[in-house]
C-alpha cells in the first residue's frame, strides 16, 4: 500500500516530525517518489515489530483485501497494451525501453520503476521458461497507480534473462497493480495462461491483438472453475520469490 508520512505517523502512533527524523537518519524503510516520501505497509509493520515499537490497533488489518473485483487477464491487457518489436540488446536495455513505452499516469516515476524492475531481476530472474519472462516490482503499491495493467511486449532481439531452461527471452508480460492482492492475482493469471497451448502458440508466432485477446478469453473461460489459490497458478514456480 502507498502510505504517506501522515499515514505512517498514524500507523506507528508517533508524530510526523518523528517520522521525518527517522527518514533523515536512514532508520525507516522509505521511498522517495516525485519529491514525496512513501512507505510500504508490510515493510513498516515488520520494521516496527523488529524494534518493538507500538503500532495502531488496526495495523495488521489488510485494506488491500477489499470488495473490488479482481481484473480479468483480457481487461488488464487491454489497459496495458501490446508492444511489438521492442528494442534492446540486453536485459536492462529491454527493461528501460519497456518502461519508456508504457501507458502510465503522469505522476508515475518511470526512472523509479526502471530501478525496481532491474533490482527485482538482480534478486532472482523472473524468466518463466519457454522464452517468456514476467518482470514486475517486488513491492507493488509504490507507483501511484489507480488501476491494474498488464503489458505484453515482443522483443526485436531475444535476450538473456537467466532462465532456468537456458532459453533467451523474446516475450515479456509486465503486471502493474495498486495492491499486493491484485499484483499476485495478475501473476497467477499470466502463469496459468502460459500453460495453455493455444496461448503459447499465438504468442510465439506474435499474433495480432484480436488473436491474443481471443486466446486469453478462451483460457479464462476454460479455467473459470480453478481456485485462485490452486498450486498450478503459482507464478513463482520458475521465477524465484515474488
Amino acid at each position: 500500500m502507498n502510505l504517506s508520512v501522515k499515514d505512517t505517523s498514524a500507523l506507528l502512533k508517533v508524530s510526523e516530525k518523528t517520522v521525518y527524523r527517522w527518514i533523515q537518519q536512514g532508520a525507516i524503510p522509505a521511498y522517495k517518489v516525485h519529491g514525496s516520501y512513501r512507505f510500504n505497509r508490510a515493510e513498516l509493520i515488520e520494521w516496527a515489530t523488529s524494534r518493538r515499537l507500538g503500532v495502531s490497533p488496526d495495523a495488521h488489518a489488510d485494506p488491500e483485501q477489499d470488495a473490488r473485483p479482481l481484473p480479468g487477464l483480457r481487461d488488464a491487457l487491454g489497459t496495458g497494451g501490446i508492444i511489438y518489436r521492442l528494442d534492446g540488446r540486453t536485459r536492462d536495455e529491454v527493461l528501460h525501453s519497456l518502461v519508456s513505452h508504457l501507458h502510465l499516469p503522469e505522476e508515475v516515476d518511470r526512472d523509479y520503476l526502471r530501478q525496481v524492475l532491474i533490482a527485482r531481476e538482480e534478486l532472482a530472474s523472473t524468466a518463466f521458461g519457454g522464452g517468456v519472462a514476467l518482470p514486475h516490482p517486488r513491492s507493488p503499491g509504490l507507483l501511484n497507480l489507480n488501476q491494474p495493467t498488464l503489458t505484453l511486449a515482443f522483443l526485436e532481439h531475444p535476450v538473456d534473462f537467466g532462465a532456468l531452461d537456458g532459453r533467451p527471452v523474446g516475450i515479456l508480460f509486465l503486471p502493474l497493480a495498486p495492491t499486493l492482492r491484485t499484483h499476485l492475482h495478475l501473476l497467477r493469471q499470466v502463469a496459468h495462461a502460459l500453460h495453455n497451448a493455444e496461448v503459447r502458440e499465438v504468442l510465439h508466432r506474435q499474433g495480432n491483438r484480436e488473436e491474443i485477446f481471443a486466446a486469453m478469453e478462451h483460457d479464462q473461460r476454460d479455467r473459470s472453475a480453478v481456485s485462485p489459490g490452486d498450486p498450478a497458478d503459482s507464478a513463482s514456480s520458475q521465477g524465484g520469490p515474488l
